[in-house]
């Protein structure tokens, strides 16, 4: 076992030791390469601290614009009432101290504009088009009580002409405009914009919120960078917007405007050293940190340009600090410095060793006392021994976790007990009931104490599969599963269950278990055998409509045979009753006799497959052969509208479903086919019928030369049809039937129609 105590005296002594070898034996160039890097994360600190500082100056202001667009763009806040209007303003100007104005502009030019005016004095500007005055300037307190109000006929400001306007209507999202001298108060500021748009997607306007920023300079003068130290804040345009010196900051440019001046103007030697010679036509282009040194007037210094890092703000700050400030002392006291260190090293590492004994008493009293809490002897409430801040607050969070997990484990034995659902812990190795609920027991009629220790497959069904190889499948990816089963009450009678287990490992060879909620679902799933026979009930019943639209075609078909029948039958016996030598003749009309009565049988056993109620038992049969009955039945109504029906030729395939039903999807399709044809009215009315082996499956296409489906049809949704006096039932059942035989149907366009095609299983693919 390591001790602390020999670690520590170890570690100090080492220390002082690597202290001593890196003082004497590293070079002052190393030394003074590692203060430099030291300058310069400083610097980045420096520029970090400023960014941290101006993105909470900041963003009060954007999300002052965006509260007040959210509620006049919800109506809280009507932009048609400008009193309302204005006292939500003067809300958010007086939250922030460093928001100048705030103010809302709309589309036809209205304007409320609110400014500090003095202590406690703010001022307002209403804009109003449509009335006259059209201007007015109102005196309120701090209280928002008006003092006072005059009309100024002369202004014609119009707040679409604005460059935070037109910026925040362009963009369709929050905006800040570049940095600005404020014409009324001759100072540096910036504003936040943001467009306000109805319900409708329209814009209606903007809400803008005024910051000055020369807080920023006032935060810039404050900062410690060295001794000489300083930094200033640059626009993507080269313009110097902050700086330790204030008065630096504005120039007049053209017109007599103030304006910002350009690094390159800025009265600041140092400054446009520091940043050099990187503003180009594209402006200040800095996305990364770049880290430089410079000499100026024979100083050597070191600076960082960083970028500002605010999102859309595209600033830089410049950082910059002479040299001397970081490493003079150690270039003035080097060798001083040297004999203190080794000095400093004796005396430590004599007291190092002295003292590990004194620091590791604490910490082993603390071990002790944490043992014994663990293995419960003490209360971990128990008066701690004196040790160290460090040792008292790890002793404070050991106690929390303590208080939580037994909490934790409260809260969970109570939701395991009282949920309405059955829970239980099985031992995932032996199958045994570690815990139950009082609803588990309930489902099955026994009481909790009667379960306990149980093997849970001995509930189950003697017909159900072991479940501990339902576990072996699933715990080895620690994965959840579930299934449903046959379970015995107490009293003998069958219950469904459904199963949804976790397996939970515990860190110990043959502790885990599975953890899994059970549920009684013997009602539903009577409830989805129901639904099953109804499933089953409604198709049959939609056979026998197809077969009452189909009737007087199939009656004219069986109507051919059987008069061919009676007339060859009359034929023959005038032959036998007035010619003795009639035996060809007769034998000829045998045979018609024969061809027609197989004709007839063969539209009566196409009839009888077709109308009849089915188990739903899946048999394997041919393709081919249900194709050509199918065209048996449609036949009749295929010459009516003078359709013709072409099953492509190819060997014969069988195929694994309910027969009944794949035959109702053939006629719903070939039936489908012959009606668009028909109310179409088009000029070449063929059906074709081909069929495909594709991945294990078997594809039935059957294609027309009709209009399509129009576009919008929801095809196989229960009640959508196309036709007049369609029920809209059809392809909604054809799919169910379908997906139930273990295919897939659907609908694309073809070259010249419509095509629909589904997929069955093939023989081989059943188990």
């Amino acid at each position: 076992m390591k001790s602390l105590g020999v670690i520590l005296a170890l570690a100090l002594a080492g220390l002082q030791l690597f202290a001593v070898t890196l003082v004497v034996f590293s070079s002052y160039f190393t030394s003074e390469r590692a203060l430099l890097e030291h300058a310069r994360n400083q610097l980045a600190d420096v520029g970090t601290n400023v960014i941290q500082h101006t993105k909470g100056f900041l963003s009060p202001a954007r999300s002052a614009a965006e509260l007040s667009t959210a509620l006049a763009e919800n109506q809280i806040v009507r932009r048609e009432e400008r009193e309302l209007l204005e006292g939500l303003l003067f809300q958010q100007l007086r939250s922030a101290p460093q928001f100048a104005a705030v103010y809302y502009g709309d589309e036809q030019g209205n304007f409320v504009f609110v400014q500090r005016n003095g202590p406690n004095q703010y001022q307002t500007k209403v804009i109003n088009v449509a009335s006259e005055p059209r201007t007015v300037f109102i005196q309120r307190d701090e209280n928002f009580v008006k003092k006072s109000e005059r009309i100024d006929p002369t202004d014609t400001f119009d707040p679409r002409t604005r460059t935070w306007y037109m910026s925040a209507r362009k963009e369709l999202v929050s905006i800040w405009t570049d940095p600005y001298i404020f014409f009324t108060s001759r100072s540096p500021g910036i504003t936040a914009a943001t467009p306000v748009v109805g319900f409708d997607g329209v814009i209606q306007g903007a809400v803008g919120v005024d910051i000055e920023i020369k807080e920023l300079s006032n935060f810039l003068a404050q900062l410690n960078i060295g001794k000489n130290g300083a930094a200033f804040v640059l626009n993507r345009n080269g313009d110097v917007i902050a700086h330790p010196n204030p008065n630096l900051l504005m120039t007049v440019g053209e017109g007599g405007t103030l304006t910002f001046p350009s690094i390159n103007q800025l009265n600041d030697p140092i400054a446009r050293a520091a940043f050099g010679n990187r503003l180009n036509a594209d402006g200040v282009t800095v996305d990364q940190e770049i880290q430089s040194d410079f000499v100026y007037d024979g100083v050597p210094y070191v600076s960082l340009l960083m970028p500002f890092g605010l999102g859309d703000i595209p600033w830089t700050i410049v950082v910059y600090a002479p040299e001397d400030d970081f490493i003079g002392t150690i270039k003035a006291n080097r060798s001083q410095n040297t004999l203190i260190a080794i000095g400093v090293a004796a005396v430590t590492g004599l007291l190092g060793l002295a003292l590990a004994n004194r620091i590791h008493a604490p910490v082993r009293a603390f071990a002790v006392r944490s043992a014994l809490i663990s293995q419960g002897e003490i209360e971990s409430d128990a008066p701690m021994p004196s040790t160290y801040k460090e040792l008292e607050n790890a002793n404070t969070a050991l106690v929390n976790e303590i208080s939580q997990r037994k909490q934790t484990e409260t809260e969970f034995r109570l939701t395991f007990d009282m949920a309405s659902r059955g829970m239980v812990y099985i031992d995932a190795s032996t199958g045994r009931l570690l815990r139950v609920n009082a609803r588990f027991a309930e489902i099955l009629g026994y009481t909790q104490a009667e379960l306990d220790g149980k093997v849970f497959q001995s509930l189950l069904n003697a017909d159900e599969p072991d479940i501990m190889d339902e576990f072996g499948r699933n715990t080895a990816e620690h994965t959840a599963f579930s299934l449903e089963a046959q379970a015995q009450c107490k009293d003998g009678k069958p219950v469904w269950i459904s199963f949804s287990g976790v397996f939970i490992p515990s860190g110990h060879a043959g502790k885990d278990y599975v953890v899994a909620t059970i549920d009684d679902v013997t009602q539903a799933r009577a409830y989805e055998e129901t639904i099953e026979a109804l499933n089953r009930e409604v198709a049959h019943v939609s056979r026998q409509q197809v077969m009452g639209k189909l009737a007087t075609g199939l009656a004219h078909e069986l109507n051919q045979p059987l008069t061919a029948i009676t007339q060859n039958t009359d034929a023959a016996q005038y032959l036998m009753a007035h010619r003795k030598d009639c035996g060809t003749e007769v034998s000829e009309l045998l045979a018609e006799i024969e061809q027609q009565a197989h004709q007839a049988g063969d539209i009566i056993r196409a009839l009888r497959g077709f109308v009849r109620k089915d188990g739903n038992h899946t048999t394997t049969f041919g393709i081919r052969e249900l194709l050509e009955q199918a065209r048996r039945l449609v036949l009749s109504e295929a010459r009516q509208h003078a359709t013709e029906i072409v099953i492509r030729k190819s060997p014969e395939v069988r195929v694994n479903a309910v027969r009944v039903q794949i035959a109702q999807v053939v006629v719903n399709l070939l039936r489908n086919a012959i009606e668009a044809m028909a109310e179409d009215h088009s000029p070449t009315r063929r059906v074709t019928v081909l069929t495909k082996e594709i991945d294990g499956h078997l594809q039935i296409d059957v294609e027309d030369t009709g209009p399509g489906v129009a576009e919008g049809t929801e095809l196989f949704a229960q009640f959508e049809t196309t036709k007049a006096a369609g029920m809209g039932l059809g392809l909604s059942i054809s799919r169910s039937l379908i997906e139930a035989n273990g295919g897939i149907i659907w609908y694309e366009r073809a070259a010249s129609g419509a095509r629909f095609s589904f997929t069955l299983p093939l023989e081989e693919q059943t188990q």
